[in-house]
């Protein structure tokens, strides 16, 4: 892996932990509104691909959670860990393995990462005895979905706007040894 890769994997998982605290400053529960942390996990794995993706989907809420306390270790830091780890890893085999259309490739990976997150929340339900979590996988993603709106709907807006003026800078200065997935 590439210096230059690395430079912006860091890049993203930084972005991932100050745009969370950037709409936690303008009130609480606001992260859950407008998923700021979903946005750098999704754009890398646009635009460099299904291991960066993933990459930046693991460590960006581990290391938040460590330095900000955002999200909590228990229990959303496992669910969070997992949902971003499918967006990464989803959008960017979608959009640069499969090559989707960037809309597609966004919603399903929203969609499959979801199901993840109520999948850890069903294990977190029914093998830890967590009851402050809804047990219904189904009635998880309806919130997730109901709460996040605002920021489900950002996502559709700017990440295709970001990658279509964002993918020809990264193809630019794009070493072959520097972004192999």
């Amino acid at each position: 892996m590439g210096t230059k890769r690395i430079s912006y994997i860091a890049f993203f998982i930084a972005l991932g932990i100050v745009l969370p605290l950037a709409f936690h400053m303008f009130g609480t529960g606001l992260g859950r509104i407008f998923l700021p942390m979903h946005l750098p996990v999704l754009l890398a794995g646009v635009l460099m691909g299904p291991a960066a993706g993933a990459i930046v989907g693991v460590i960006t809420p581990i290391f938040s959670s460590l330095l900000t306390g955002m999200p909590p270790v228990f229990p959303m830091l496992p669910i969070m860990f997992i949902e971003l780890l499918v967006y990464g890893l989803a959008i960017g085999y979608l959009y640069n393995i499969r090559k989707s259309n960037i809309l597609l490739s966004l919603f399903v990976s929203m969609l499959l990462g979801r199901i993840g997150a109520a999948t850890v929340v069903m294990v977190l339900v029914y093998l830890f005895n967590i009851s402050n979590l809804p047990g219904n996988p189904l009635l998880y993603i309806w919130g997730t979905i109901a709460t996040g709106f605002p920021g489900i709907i950002i996502q559709l807006l700017l990440i295709p706007l970001l990658a279509k003026n964002l993918v020809v800078f990264f193809q630019k200065n794009k070493n072959k040894q520097d972004f192999d997935t």
